[in-house]
């Protein structure tokens, strides 16, 4: 199996980042799946019951990085679809 990254870089305003990460949320509560729409192809992912999580926060000069990070492992034949 090859390793897929796919990664979209876009300008939200504070609502509209508010909205995407509380339907991201939602949908993780939900558990099954979540579709994480991006410029051109929503990716549809599985979801586990048990996530590896990781935050970080960096500072550097006029600008604030917060990263979220989620990391599961697929179960078998489950892949990220477009």
């Amino acid at each position: 199996m090859s390793d897929v990254k796919i990664e979209h870089k876009v300008s939200l305003g504070r609502q509209e980042t508010a909205r995407w990460l509380a339907d991201l949320a939602k949908a993780i509560g939900e558990g099954g799946t979540v579709e994480v729409p991006l410029a051109g192809p929503t990716v549809t992912l599985h979801l586990p019951e048990e996530f590896r999580c990781e935050a970080e926060v960096e500072l550097d000069g006029d600008e604030v990085e917060l990263e979220i990070e989620l990391k599961w492992s697929p179960g078998p034949g489950t892949s990220a679809t477009s």
